[in-house]
């Protein structure tokens, strides 16, 4: 049975009466954490990072996978943390709608959590599955990892994006062939999402699977986020959770992609936040109603297929 821990850090999770339900019954934690939101969002310091690790109970080893939800996608960078406290060789499987593969600055943050997590030993690969964002538009010029997609320590298969325009040299993958100055990527949205998935389950190297699920991967109509969003569906993402808990030991899952407005105190984060965000649209109610029945369903499955 899949234990529900809710990281309560911009007050975006509560609110949903999927959740607070599950809260008020007792299956589901809230952990409070709101006064960390600002030294958190965006870039994280370490001091406030270890002041929310004190705050989250104990891992369980192996009674059952929890399941964390934490809200904006701009907290994505929580994952390497979770990850952290595993003790066994782990493949992250990574659905978002960016990579969050930059090599620069060496901080904690949203944009750049995927190598952090790779420094950790028993990270042996992240596969990162959905982008169609600009991220992969002259990748190396927004310093992205791509030595790490060429060695296979990174995967990386978007939905749709056209090539990649690269100077250096990066041979083939099972993610994209190179043509002379562009990188061919794979379109998942012209394959057999089946046949791709049964490819997945092969290249994974390990029997652990850490999943984390960035609902931005998604697309307008089935999220409402902080960020540009994707075109993976909905019904796509869930049949990936359930064949890989049905091939896996499935040894956590962390979700983000809520929405919440942006609050910082320091002008750093906020010129970040500027920056990276698309234009600030303030939803109603009935927009973000949406998100609460995407995590209702996550969590039903969640419940179905993690023991």
């Amino acid at each position: 049975m899949a234990r529900f821990h809710v990281i309560d850090l911009d007050g975006s999770l509560p609110a949903q009466e999927p959740l607070r339900r599950r809260i008020d019954a007792g299956t589901a934690t809230r952990i409070d954490a709101v006064d960390l939101a600002g030294r958190l969002r965006i870039v994280a310091s370490r001091r406030a990072l270890r002041r929310l690790a004190a705050r989250l109970p104990p891992a369980q080893g192996m009674a059952g996978a929890t399941v964390t939800f934490y809200g904006s996608g701009d907290f994505h960078h929580l994952t390497t943390g979770l990850v952290a406290a595993l003790d066994e060789p782990v493949t992250i499987v990574h659905f978002d709608n960016h990579p969050d593969w930059v090599r620069f600055p060496a901080t904690h943050n949203c944009g750049a959590w995927v190598n952090r997590a790779l420094s950790l030993r028993h990270v042996y690969k992240v596969v990162t599955i959905g982008p169609c964002s600009g991220d992969l538009v002259r990748p190396e010029l927004q310093l992205a990892n791509l030595a790490a997609v060429r060695d296979g320590r990174i995967a990386l298969y978007p939905w749709r994006h056209p090539p990649s325009r690269v100077w250096g040299r990066y041979g083939h993958t099972r993610c994209y062939r190179q043509e002379g100055d562009h990188l061919q990527w794979r379109n998942l949205a012209e394959e057999s999402w089946t046949d791709f998935l049964d490819e997945l389950i092969e290249e994974i190297p390990t029997r652990a699977v850490w999943i984390t699920i960035d609902k931005d991967v998604l697309a307008r109509g089935e999220a409402l986020t902080n960020w540009d969003q994707g075109a993976l569906p909905l019904g796509h993402l869930l049949a990936a959770v359930e064949r890989l808990s049905g091939t896996r030991w499935i040894a956590g899952v962390d979700v983000c992609g809520d929405w919440s407005e942006s609050r910082f105190s320091d002008p750093f984060r906020a010129a970040l936040a500027r920056f990276d965000h698309p234009p600030l649209e303030r939803p109603n109610a009935a927009d973000l109603a949406v998100n609460a029945r995407v995590n209702a369903e996550l969590m039903d499955l969640f419940d179905r297929v993690l023991s």
